[in-house]
């Protein structure tokens, strides 16, 4: 029977996932590949399962994220025992991942990031992620918090609401003309069949959730172009390429110069944004959590309908 996981293996399963490879994570734990490669053959042995898929880049598999998770957990508390006593190096910096989704890295995640103490010495690696999927990450072990759109809290961590962010729907006025009739009685819901869209990638769902609440159960058109950066999709939108959802911090200006007109000013879209994070008893973590809540209850509108 198991009764521990030695802890140089699990480090080194660690390493192998966060470099990509073997080799990779050989260099950097100074040791050579063959020291790799036997110590996590080594784990699955005494584990019983299969805990990395060997593709490129590596990745684990379900039972190789609850090892992933775990040594991530134990790094995490051993860094913060370290500068509870002192004997942490001097000047040495803690990496934290955290995943995040594009438009609230583009408006108000980085000033939230900022009010993290410089004394706690923490060097974030931000992992940009649809908030309908930022959630898996932290299921993998691969980030340690995450903003996400999901409520239910992923096995081992906490949640707490932040707000929502609210998009508008947008075109240039010379697009609404040509593809919207605007200023005729057709309904939006049958212009928009044919209408070009900007969507931020192939799994980006919030123009076509528009286009459902409108009543066109297909979506939106089949006439899309991907432009996966929240600076991107706005420039293709003001540029004219189609229509789609902005922030509303990004949307109002542009409407109020004129650049932009609402597609349909009765109808946003909010989008519940959630932190979550690993139920461990973390100074950097609580310190990390504060200030990105704190940062959303100024930026964001509050979960209460309007």
């Amino acid at each position: 029977m198991m009764t521990e996981l030695p802890l140089d293996q699990v480090r080194t399963l660690l390493a192998v996932v966060d470099e990509g490879t073997f080799d990779a994570a050989a260099q950097a734990l100074r040791v050579t590949p063959s020291a790799v490669s036997q110590r996590v053959k080594a784990l699955e042995q005494r584990t019983g399962r299969v805990l990395l898929m060997r593709t490129k880049p590596v990745r684990p598999t379900e039972s190789g994220e609850a090892v992933v998770r775990f040594a991530r957990q134990l790094a995490r508390l051993e860094r913060d025992t370290l500068a509870a006593l002192g004997t942490a190096g001097p000047g040495e910096s803690t990496r934290l991942p955290i995943a995040v989704n594009s438009d609230s890295l583009a408006t108000w995640f980085l000033s939230a990031l900022r009010r993290v103490p410089e004394e706690l010495g923490l060097c974030f690696e931000l992992r940009r992620e649809d908030q309908d999927h930022t959630a898996a990450l932290l299921r993998e072990g691969l980030v340690m918090a995450a903003v996400t759109s999901s409520p239910e809290p992923v096995a081992g961590c906490s949640v707490r609401g932040l707000g929502r962010m609210r998009y508008l729907p947008v075109s240039t006025p010379g697009f609404a003309d040509r593809w919207l009739g605007r200023g005729t009685a057709a309904p939006l819901r049958e212009l928009i069949a044919d209408a070009p869209v900007i969507c931020f990638d192939r799994r980006d769902d919030l123009q076509d959730s528009f286009a459902r609440r409108l009543g066109r159960p297909g979506g939106a058109s089949a006439r899309r172009h991907s432009v996966p950066t929240s600076e991107g999709f706005m420039t293709a939108v003001v540029a004219g390429m189609g229509w789609g959802l902005l922030p509303d911090v990004h949307a109002e200006p542009l409407l109020a110069s004129g650049r932009l007109v609402t597609l349909a000013p009765d109808h946003v879209v909010d989008v519940p944004l959630h932190w979550q994070q690993w139920k461990l008893d973390s100074p950097a973590l609580a310190a990390v959590a504060e200030a990105v809540t704190a940062e959303a209850a100024e930026t964001l509108r509050d979960t209460r309908p309007d």
